[in-house]
């Protein structure tokens, strides 16, 4: 995920709704970084794994790093929960602490690599899992990553994280079987902004949807109000259905939602559209822009029910970002459970029958990425409607 607070916080708080309020949602962007632009090394020989024994798997948190400690902690009793989950599949978990510095991740991945890890679980930030997965490339070894930067993705990189592409994809099928045609994209001038606008262009271009309109802006406030009247400006003038906002409700999107509908853009004429969840936190369904609007989230009963476990078990709710190492340790205890010897090799991660994890079906793609299964949801007087379930295997409509 792309680190927010490398960005100048300029939203004050706006009329009726405090972005700075909404920190807590802003941790969820801290998995990645800016591209990095390396281009990881073929993976030659692939470690062979002997199932009879406890697999070894590491680890790598941030454990050391005063501002990413608590989620290190979330991560790895999460994959602790998910060993436990496991039954009879033997996994022998190895933590290593990165320190949150690339350099040290790269360092502990080679010795994981030299004590034997069967696989690398982690790390957390993207430039970290990038100098993890160059390092041990040569040993053979893959790294599922938490990052959602689909740029590092590749060679013996995964990312587990939620991509943008990936909601790009779910939402522009559904809007093009809804029969929406012309589309503008309003995004911040970031690199997260730039990306989401990119997923979305791309999977427009698969569907059959034109773009008609870009509206990119400055991440402040000003930007913002200055982005709500060319983004209306754009959908008239260019006869847009549709309006795709990639902004978060920690940023842009409760200001836009707000201004958009006022300047008159109603939102019964032209369908809004979140490549951002728009469910986290509550306020946020209250806005006007949002009401009957489209975004995408993954099965929330098994989230909460992920969540609810987790509680039970250690007495507090588990970190957003959590569920992604109980997701790695289940896919690699599902590959382990087959019991061949090459079991976690990139042709073994990457079936196309995919994993369940904490929101459902999920499965690593050949590319270094993931495809989840998201339901398409919406809101109406400030609840939460699922239009389009998730489905519940990659047999299903919404893949």
């Amino acid at each position: 995920m792309f680190d927010v607070f490398a960005q100048p916080r300029k939203f004050a708080p706006p009329r009726k709704f405090a972005a700075r309020a909404l920190a807590a949602l802003s941790i969820l962007w801290l998995a990645a970084c800016e591209p990095v632009g390396v281009s990881l090394p073929a993976v030659g020989q692939e470690r062979s794994i002997d199932t009879s024994r406890p697999v070894p798997v590491a680890l790598l948190v941030p454990r050391s790093d005063e501002g990413a400690a608590s989620i290190a902690r979330d991560l790895e009793t999460a994959a602790r929960l998910a060993v436990d989950d496991l039954g009879d599949v033997a996994i022998d978990l190895r933590v290593y602490d990165t320190a949150g510095d690339a350099g040290t991740a790269a360092s502990v991945a080679q010795r994981a690599a030299d004590e034997g890890a069967g696989i690398i679980l982690g790390p957390l930030f993207g430039e970290a899992a990038n100098a993890a997965a160059v390092q041990v490339a040569d040993d053979g070894l893959n790294v599922l990553s938490f990052s959602n930067n689909s740029s590092i993705a590749g060679g013996n990189l995964f990312v587990l994280g939620p991509t943008f592409e990936n909601a790009a994809d779910r939402l522009v099928a559904y809007a093009a079987r809804q029969g929406r045609t012309r589309s503008v994209i309003v995004h911040p001038d970031t690199v997260e902004g730039q990306f989401g606008r990119n997923a979305i262009e791309s999977a427009a271009a698969a569907q059959g949807m034109r773009v008609v309109g870009t509206v990119p802006f400055p991440f402040s406030e000003e930007g913002a109000v200055d982005a709500a009247s060319r983004a209306v400006e754009a959908v008239r003038s260019n006869d847009a259905d549709s309006i795709f906002l990639t902004s978060t409700s920690s940023g842009a999107l409760p200001l836009l939602a707000q201004l958009l509908p006022e300047q008159g853009l109603d939102p019964s004429d032209t369908q809004y559209i979140g490549l951002a969840r728009w469910d986290v936190p509550q306020q946020t369904l209250d806005l006007p822009g949002v009401q009957g609007g489209w975004f995408a989230r993954p099965d929330e009963a098994m989230m909460e029910s992920f969540r609810d476990r987790f509680e039970t078990a250690h007495g507090r709710r588990p970190h957003p970002l959590a569920g992604l190492a109980y997701d790695g340790i289940a896919a690699i205890g599902a590959l382990v459970e087959q019991g061949n010897g090459a079991t976690l090799t990139r042709g073994d991660l990457t079936q196309s029958s995919g994993f369940q994890g904490t929101g459902g079906a999920f499965r690593l793609l050949p590319d270094g990425t993931n495809q989840r299964a998201l339901a398409v949801a919406t809101v109406r007087d400030g609840q939460v409607e699922i239009l389009d379930p998730a489905p519940r295997s990659f047999r299903g409509a919404g893949f």
